[in-house]
C-alpha cells in the first residue's frame, strides 16, 4: 500500500487539482475518490490532505465555499480556478515526463 510519504514530491497537489477539476469536492470526498480510483493504493491521511488543500488555496489554484455535504453536514467544497487549471496542465506535463523517464530506466534489460 502506498502511503503519502511514498508519493513523489508534489504528486499530491497534482492529484487534488485533478479531483477538483472533475467537480467541486470536499476534503473527505477527495480522499475517498482517490482511494476508490486507485483501487485502495492511494490512501491520503487528513494530516497530508488538508495542509495540501490549504496550500493550493493560498496559491490561488483552488477556491472554497462552505455548503452542506451529501450527509447534510457543513463542509468546505473546493473548486478549481483558472490559475489552477493552468497549474494542473503544468503539473500533469511534469508528471508525464517524470513517469516516462522512470519507466525508461526500469525497463532497461539486465545483462
Amino acid at each position: 500500500m502506498s502511503k503519502p510519504t511514498d508519493l513523489v514530491q508534489g504528486t499530491l497537489d497534482l492529484l487534488i487539482l485533478k479531483m477538483v477539476a472533475l467537480e467541486p469536492m470536499n476534503g473527505w470526498a477527495i480522499g475517498q475518490r482517490l482511494k476508490q480510483l486507485s483501487s485502495d493504493v492511494l490512501q491520503v491521511s487528513d494530516g497530508s490532505l488538508y495542509p495540501a488543500l490549504h496550500k493550493l488555496e493560498q496559491e490561488g489554484w483552488v477556491t472554497s465555499e462552505w455548503r452542506p455535504s451529501e450527509n447534510n453536514r457543513r463542509a468546505k467544497f473546493y473548486s478549481l480556478t483558472a490559475a489552477g487549471r493552468k497549474q494542473l496542465r503544468v503539473e500533469a506535463g511534469n508528471w508525464e515526463r517524470l513517469a516516462q523517464a522512470i519507466t525508461s530506466v526500469v525497463r532497461l534489460q539486465e545483462v
